[in-house]
């Protein structure tokens, strides 16, 4: 079973979904997740688990990683919006660059107080509630730097033709102020943030379409020429693009592994 709600007003800034899957088991065993910008924070329902590891925080990510799925999970999540985790763990973003931590080493005692709030709650919409209200209760700020929208925006249109280096210069301040505040709150440099979203925007693409034409499709997103594309594809998928499209499921960025 699943539920999902959108969050509006302030939290909606910041969080895209929050979501939860009651025993979901897919019929493989392992799932290679592929790298995205935005950060997840998963809490596990199962009975007998201890708060202190129920809570884990999956930071952005430019590196793929794998995923056991070989027993039935419970969970509850928050999903980020790119650059949006940052109000919420207390340490600047780039800190979480391709880590998976416990909320308990990044709040303390109050990671043990969520989980037990969120297990009590009697209904998926009672969870979500807890959710929302903790998140904004920690927010540090509710605002990003102007500079870091305008850049997340331009950088994040894959089919704009504008580089990292026509965006920054644009922004009106020093290149080493600008690179610090953007790694703070997105989690990665501007390029390499850059060269995961023409990833992310390909993978996108061709989800769901029975014939591909990665030609065509590399140009689309931005990609020079075809040895760029698969030099990138393969290192941030582990992949080429044909053994994704072989083994691609409903959800793009979990891919099943062959036993």
């Amino acid at each position: 079973m699943r539920h999902y709600r959108v969050p509006s007003g302030i939290l909606g800034d910041f969080v895209e979904l929050l979501w939860l899957f009651d025993g979901y088991l897919p019929s493989h065993a392992r799932e290679r997740m592929l790298p995205t910008a935005t950060a997840e924070l998963v809490i596990d329902l199962h009975d007998g688990i201890t708060a202190s590891h129920a809570a884990t925080v999956s930071g952005p990510h430019s590196e793929h990683w794998v995923l056991e799925t070989a027993t039935a999970a419970s969970v509850i999540g928050v999903h980020f919006r790119t650059g949006g985790a940052f109000p919420f763990f207390g340490s600047p973003a780039n800190e979480l660059h391709n880590v998976r931590i416990s909320l308990e080493a990044l709040w303390g005692m109050k990671a043990r107080v969520l989980v037990e709030e969120v297990l009590a709650a009697p209904t998926p919409d009672a969870k979500f509630d807890v959710l929302e209200r903790v998140l904004l209760a920690t927010a540090r700020t509710v605002s990003r730097h102007r500079a870091v929208a305008v850049a997340l925006r331009e950088l994040s249109d894959v089919t704009s033709g504008r580089n990292v280096t026509e965006v920054t210069g644009a922004l009106g301040m020093s290149q080493r102020r600008f690179l610090e505040r953007f790694r703070s709150e997105v989690g990665m440099a501007p390029k390499l943030f850059a060269r995961v979203q023409r990833f992310q925007a390909v993978v996108e693409t061709v989800h769901t379409l029975r014939e591909v034409n990665w030609t065509d499709i590399a140009s689309a997103c931005g990609y020079f020429d075809q040895a760029h594309f698969i030099h990138d594809f393969r290192g941030f998928s582990g992949f080429t693009p044909s053994a994704y499209l072989a083994l691609r499921n409903e959800h793009r960025n979990h891919v099943p592994l062959p036993e």
